[in-house]
């Protein structure tokens, strides 16, 4: 597999020099997952921040994932390009009726002519973490194929030694469908074609769509460890019917974090019954999003965040955007 940028070939030097031994191979303690790889410090998804991430010590590392025109699974975290991406710049007139500029509009060979930038809020043109990475450099940052993160990755564990595993989430497969393109066959396809097949392998794949989630068990036959992502408007599933029936063809949850946890007005957490209601059904629990610069209402720090999501709550696992901070909490409770 070859990198055609610059930018990709020094993000593999990066992972190399600055490679931190805390993968956690064999160890119980709570997986860190890279949410859009290491997005605090450099733009969603890119292989640059993917890199990173695996240099900071992740144990998985997400992929958003949605298909070109030509079928071409590529990582974005959403359907739409407008607000990573300078779309409107290369290819005005080619949005929907809607305004925006749909992925699957555009063959690979025009999404690879786009430069990713720090994620915007379109309504003010500004961005939506503003300490991050600045918006106005340009560094040429790419969106990559799921293919090219996959060989980013696995080329990693074979010269480092460590197995950090993927975890891709399937982005509105309805969408998809009514497009006449049924993603999981196509990612799963891709999976199994780098080795991926067992629910032993190093990889979830998560999903919103329960339905689907199912379809992929049931219809597709994967072996594959499934999460059932919840988001807070989807409480249903998070009741104890609701995890009966995720029980039935998944092995673990990601519900929102609002949905596990909050906070009172003197700061002190206070804990739902999630998690403990999920691992009554053998279910494993990776909460989203921890984020050191956005956090939730009256958390007192990031650290506090991560002690109730794991110490208080129990969690298996965060998804979260600041894995190096993550990965020292954790390390330092063993």
């Amino acid at each position: 597999m070859r990198f055609k940028s610059f930018s990709a070939f020094f993000a593999l030097t990066l992972a190399l020099a600055i490679l931190l031994p805390a993968h956690a191979q064999g160890s119980t303690r709570p997986l860190i997952i890279a949410h859009r790889g290491a997005s605090g410090y450099l733009p969603e998804h890119t292989l640059e921040a993917k890199a990173m991430a695996y240099a900071l010590g992740a144990d998985y590392v997400e992929q958003d994932v949605v298909l070109t025109q030509d079928d071409v699974p590529i990582v974005v975290h959403d359907i739409i390009l407008d607000t990573v991406t300078n779309i409107a710049e290369i290819f005005p007139g080619r949005a929907r009726g809607d305004g925006h500029f749909y992925a699957i509009d555009f063959t690979l060979a025009e999404i690879k002519q786009l430069t990713v930038h720090e994620r915007i809020d379109l309504q003010t043109g500004k961005t939506a973490f503003p300490n991050r990475f600045p918006l106005e450099t340009v560094v040429g940052f790419e969106i990559p194929t799921l293919e090219e993160e996959i060989a980013l990755i696995q080329g990693l564990n074979r010269s480092t030694g460590h197995d950090v595993g993927l975890y891709p989430e399937l982005k509105e497969p309805a969408f998809h469908q009514a497009e006449g393109k049924d993603i999981g066959t196509i990612v799963l396809a891709l999976l199994e074609e780098y080795g991926y097949t067992r629910r032993a392998d190093r990889v979830f794949v998560q999903c919103f769509d329960p339905a689907y989630t199912r379809y992929l068990r049931e219809e597709l036959g994967t072996d594959l460890k499934l999460v059932q992502l919840i988001s807070g408007s989807q409480a249903n599933l998070a009741s104890p019917q609701g995890l009966d029936a995720i029980a039935e063809y998944a092995d673990g949850i990601g519900p929102s974090m609002s949905l596990v946890l909050s906070f009172d007005a003197q700061g002190q957490a206070q804990i739902t019954s999630l998690v403990a209601e999920a691992h009554a059904r053998g279910l494993v629990v990776h909460p989203y999003t921890g984020r050191a610069d956005s956090l939730p209402k009256n958390a007192q720090s990031f650290d506090q965040l991560l002690e109730a999501t794991f110490i208080v709550a129990g969690a298996d696992g965060i998804f979260t955007d600041h894995t190096d901070r993550a990965i020292a909490f954790v390390n330092a409770l063993q």
